[in-house]
């Protein structure tokens, strides 16, 4: 039986959240809800209507939380992180991947301050140990060639159950964790939710004063997959080869037996060594 309550003491609170933040932007509005189909959605209503840059959506639980290739996202209630970010960088669409870049490089570094060697899988899964802790859907609406507004939504597995990651994962269970079972202790939501929106507003900080150089070197710092083995999977098709790290762009580099080193947009991955 799942538990469908979360004790006062350990449910989110606007307050406490507030008491780790520090930066300029983000956490100016801050949105604490129970149950929605997923806080990417809920933001982007908001948005929609209007909301400044710096809005946070955080849930307690999602009913349709979704990964990448609109996988579902497990989203047990009272045991994770569920949280959306609004951001209204005036950028061409063609420059808004960086921002998945962003994200990526604020979860792992507040994963880090719990003391876990926290790396990033290209584009935007985070590492521990091999093991998946948390993920990225980052959204993005324009007007023509001009961002309107960019979403970066984070999953991030804090104190969830082995037994029910087990249950809902089955096969794929032993490749996910949860940052208690890796390092023996409860962590605390509203101070994790803190400290990763802090991370996000100083990574921002970041791209706005150095540009989008300056993230892409922070993020090859954290880089998962340089050296190894992968195959890549997209649409129907495989590409072998050994990662060379990422382009300018933010492009996954893999060099095939030929010594060629194409760039893959999208697509799988699967490590092989």
């Amino acid at each position: 039986m799942v538990n469908e309550t979360v004790a006062e003491g350990d449910r989110l609170s606007i307050d406490l959240i507030r008491r780790t933040l520090s930066g300029e932007l983000i956490g100016r509005r801050i949105c604490v809800l129970w149950d929605v189909s997923s806080t990417n959605d809920v933001l982007r209503q908001m948005a929609e209507a209007g909301a400044p840059a710096g809005t946070v959506v955080l849930s307690e639980r999602q009913h349709a939380g979704r990964g990448r290739g609109e996988t579902s996202w497990f989203s047990p209630l009272g045991v994770n992180l569920y949280a959306s970010v609004l951001l209204r960088p005036a950028i061409p669409v063609a420059a808004v991947r960086v921002f998945s870049f962003i994200g990526s490089l604020a979860v792992s570094d507040a994963i880090r301050l719990e003391g876990l060697p926290a790396l990033i899988k290209w584009p935007n899964d985070i590492f521990v140990d091999r093991r998946k802790v948390a993920g990225l859907l980052n959204e993005c609406a324009a007007v023509g060639e001009k961002v309107e507004h960019v979403i970066l939504g984070f999953g991030v597995s804090l104190n969830v159950d082995r037994d029910l990651l087990n249950l809902a994962l089955g096969g794929g269970a032993g490749e996910a964790a949860s940052l208690r079972e890796l390092i023996g202790r409860d962590i605390d939501r509203n101070a994790f939710a803190g400290r990763l929106l802090m991370c996000v507003d100083r990574w921002v900080h970041v791209y706005t004063a150095q540009g989008s150089e300056a993230i892409l070197a922070g993020w090859r710092e954290r880089d998962a997959l340089i050296g190894h083995r992968v195959v890549v999977c997209r649409g129907g098709a495989e590409c072998r080869g050994r990662v060379r790290g990422i382009s300018r762009e933010g492009f996954l580099l893999v060099e095939g037996s030929d010594g060629g080193a194409p760039q893959i947009v999208n697509g799988q991955i699967r490590v092989l060594d």
